[in-house]
């Protein structure tokens, strides 16, 4: 009778195994693989800022695609999660800095899941040729699910935001970070496939063709594709440029309670900007077209205080150039998360009101469930803020600026829809005070580097409490501020208007690559199926 291949999905029983020299040794064993996945989650995670170990990351999937290549999908399912939590229980220990555990703890498990359904989509199709195309596919589209799903999505640790400093960046310029994660994924299990290729040919004394092509492939394909994309990342200016300024006025003090010192937060950006004209009048800065301010700068709405008003008009004058001031607001009884334009002689003259509210910061889903767990927590959010509905653009001193307030730049479609309706420059308005001296704010800085170069934009990103940065088109970082600090920075900036491919084209190379794999997830179920059938006959 002949042999049959097992089903695809299922693991090889028919292969000689070595027997252990102890019950001991081979519970060891079973156990490796187990090891090695959450070892190479927290290999992943140090390969993220503030670290500059970007290329961490293809070590990490060569790791995980050991562990997972020939196994069933319910090992796969393990060994995921498994992955998923080496990952982001330590990337994500920020949210609990004010907070406490609990709410850290759950986002992680949660997050997990998705890294958990990958494992186990990856363990199905990696019996098929050139399986590491599709396993990245999967990774593209878990990561795609993760920034939807639940509460419209947390895509906080996509693959693409541990690469501001690595080879790969120039591929955010022709896909955005679907396009450049994929690839950093495929060139990490492909070089897995490479040295089981190079190892089994070494024992072997025979090289298997195809499989040894689609494994250099899948490594070399993405580093060719990064080299070829340079020539779209450039910092020329090809709309004059724009002397901006950056404002970090720093708060009393770090943590939550803050916000009780509001008039002083708003005091300390007025001072600092007062400052800077100050040292503008004496020639020892350059006098800036635009100013702009962090969100959350005046937490007193200007509205309708009038005191706050006057302070943010005396700042205006003084420096003699519209700012853009982030401000809670309360209009027609929402609660708005809002970036004002203050011009200098008239006053507030546009708004934009943050889109992607923060669940659990700026709003509570399942209030009442929460409540009943702990009531503090809904305290902590007595009032839901309000959703914005249009794009962020304001024309500051002739100057196209788009506004991305804080956690809007983890999402793809906040950042593009600024620069499709004509931002020619960026800045991401954050406040981060809440969050102490964590990696939070240094994650999200390589978040803008990399909104930077995927639509060819210099991104200014102006925090509370640090650390704030300007940032030219090509990522690079000219200027930074320290934390807990008050300081201001001054940078004559290139404006760009031209659309990279990325900005072009949007979400489709996403769905692509959703739709990639789909069609290997199925590949290799129908495979399996099939394989069930001949060896039931």
């Amino acid at each position: 009778m002949t042999a049959t291949a097992p089903p695809v999905g299922e693991p090889d029983r028919t292969q000689p195994r070595n027997t252990p020299a102890s019950p001991a040794a081979a519970r060891l064993l079973r156990l490796l693989p187990a090891a090695v996945a959450a070892l190479c989650g927290v290999l992943l995670y140090v390969s993220f800022p503030p670290r500059t170990l970007w290329w961490l990351a293809l070590p990490a999937f060569a790791g995980l695609g050991w562990a997972l290549r020939g196994r069933g999908w319910k090992a796969g399912l393990g060994l995921g999660y498994l992955f998923g939590l080496g990952f982001l229980l330590p990337l994500l220990v920020w949210t609990g800095v004010e907070v406490g555990p609990g709410p850290w703890l759950a986002l992680a498990v949660i997050e997990a899941v998705f890294v958990a359904l990958v494992g186990a989509g990856v363990a199905v199709v990696s019996r098929l040729p050139g399986w590491p195309l599709w396993a990245a596919a999967l990774w593209t589209a878990g990561e795609a699910a993760r920034a939807r799903v639940p509460f419209e999505g947390f895509p906080w640790g996509k693959i693409a935001f541990g690469q501001a400093d690595g080879l790969f960046l120039p591929l955010a310029a022709v896909g955005g970070t679907p396009v450049l994660g994929f690839a950093v994924v495929l060139c990490g299990f492909g070089l897995h496939e490479a040295v089981r290729a190079a190892v089994r040919a070494r024992r072997t004394g025979r090289i298997r063709r195809s499989a040894a092509a689609a494994a250099l492939l899948s490594v070399a394909v993405p580093v060719l594709g990064a080299l070829a994309a340079r020539p779209l990342v450039s910092a020329e200016a090809e709309d004059g440029t724009a002397t901006v300024a950056v404002i970090q006025g720093n708060v009393p003090r770090a943590g939550l309670d803050f916000n009780a010192q509001r008039r002083a937060v708003l005091d300390y950006h007025a001072r600092e900007t007062e400052r800077l004209a100050a040292e503008v009048e004496a020639g020892k800065a350059d006098r800036p077209d635009f100013v702009l301010w962090p969100e959350n700068s005046s937490d007193i709405d200007p509205f309708a205080n009038a005191d706050a008003r006057a302070v943010i008009d005396r700042a205006a004058r003084a420096i003699g150039a519209p700012i853009s001031v982030g401000g809670v607001v309360e209009r027609d009884g929402k609660l708005l998360n809002e970036q004002i334009l203050w011009d200098p002689a008239k006053g507030p003259v546009d708004t934009y009101d943050k889109r992607q509210i923060q669940p659990f910061g700026e709003y509570l889903p399942l209030r009442s469930l929460i409540g009943a767990i702990n009531d503090e927590w809904t305290s902590m959010v007595s009032q839901d803020f309000s959703r914005g509905t249009e794009p962020g653009v304001f024309t500051m001193a002739g100057t196209e600026v788009g506004l991305v307030t804080c956690y809007e730049a983890a999402f793809d479609w906040a950042v593009r829809s600024e620069v499709t309706d004509g931002a020619q420059l960026i800045s991401v308005p954050s406040n981060n005070a809440t969050f102490d001296r964590s990696e939070m704010t240094y994650q999200q800085l390589a978040m803008s580097r990399v909104r930077a170069v995927e639509h060819s934009r210099t991104v200014t990103v102006p925090v509370t409490s640090g650390v704030s940065a300007i940032i030219m088109p090509d990522g690079r970082i000219t200027q930074k501020t320290g934390m807990f600090v008050a300081d201001s920075l001054v940078q004559e900036v290139p404006l760009r208007s031209s659309q990279t491919p990325a900005t072009r084209l949007g979400v489709a190379p996403e769905i692509v690559l959703v739709l990639v794999a789909a069609g290997g997830l199925g590949w290799a179920v129908a495979a399996g199926v099939r394989g069930r059938r001949a060896g039931g006959v």
